[in-house]
């Protein structure tokens, strides 16, 4: 599968370390940045994202920044995008099996890196359920 990942500056760590996850479990990455600790605007790394979601060049993507919540809001805002803010695998399997959430939002300054690598773990290898959870999705 290809999946896009992006981060701000509070989240490159973490992103690595989600990048080797994604590359362990034979997937491939695009990398939408950052790479630097300079302070930028997560908003232009949740658009990079979501819009190769969007348009169907990655088949879903992982966004970090500091809490996980500016990245899903701004992913969140774009017509088709269904981003989940997990910090636990149980919101991380249930994200993908009852609402089929095509990116998955990491708050590197709330969980460590062995819980996130768990997390995507999990919510890559999830699937969407169907049934009346597609019912539910297309009154969005």
């Amino acid at each position: 599968m290809k999946v896009a990942i992006g981060c701000d500056h509070g989240g490159i760590d973490l992103k690595n370390t989600v990048v080797a996850v994604l590359i362990e479990l034979g997937h491939v990455v695009d990398d939408q940045g950052c790479n630097s600790t300079d302070s930028v605007d997560y908003p232009n790394f949740a658009r990079s994202v979501s819009s190769l979601v969007k348009d169907g060049e990655c088949e879903c993507g992982i966004l970090i920044c500091g809490t996980g919540i500016g990245m899903s809001m701004a992913a969140n805002r774009i017509p088709g995008i269904r981003a989940a803010l997990c910090n636990e695998m149980f919101s991380a399997k249930m994200s993908r099996e009852h609402n089929d959430a095509n990116i998955l939002c990491l708050g590197a300054r709330v969980i460590g890196p062995g819980l996130a690598a768990e997390i995507v773990r999990t919510w890559m290898t999830s699937e969407f359920a169907g049934g009346r959870h597609q019912r539910r999705i297309d009154m969005f």
